[in-house]
């Protein structure tokens, strides 16, 4: 049975195709979704090298992703919103295993040439290792 579902979003059309897919999921098995952003910063480079006022753009960039899928969920489901920084499909893992999910709905991106053909790093990477099921939508 599926009740906690993790979003990763980005902003992408792929990332709001995500989104529409696990609204219809939601609405059909009444689950919870949690959306979660993750800036794509390296902790040691947030220590060292960058200044408050471009970490603050990040996270506010981020939060206008996160509105955004807010945006798109009816009032009767219920949703979190998450932003962290770090490395995306780390981050993703460890939020999915702390959240208990059930399953992980995330968009795709093609890689050049062969676009459309292979899943993007991120989304590769996470259905290689997660403990719960991934849906990867195009």
């Amino acid at each position: 049975m599926i009740t906690n579902i993790l979003i990763p979003v980005d902003g992408s059309d792929c990332s709001d195709k995500a989104v529409a897919q696990a609204v219809e999921i939601a609405k059909v098995c009444d689950a919870k979704l949690n959306f979660l952003y993750v800036a794509n910063i390296n902790q040691l480079a947030i220590n060292a090298a960058l200044s408050q006022a471009i970490l603050e753009a990040v996270k506010k960039a981020g939060n206008i992703i996160l509105t955004r899928a807010e945006n798109m969920i009816p009032t009767e489901i219920e949703y979190k919103t998450f932003l962290e920084t770090g490395a995306p499909a780390a981050v993703i893992l460890d939020f999915a295993e702390q959240l208990d999910v059930d399953l992980i709905i995330m968009g795709s991106r093609g890689l050049g040439i062969v676009k459309g053909v292979l899943l993007g790093s991120v989304s590769q990477y996470i259905t290689e290792r997660a403990k719960c099921p991934v849906m990867v939508v195009k």
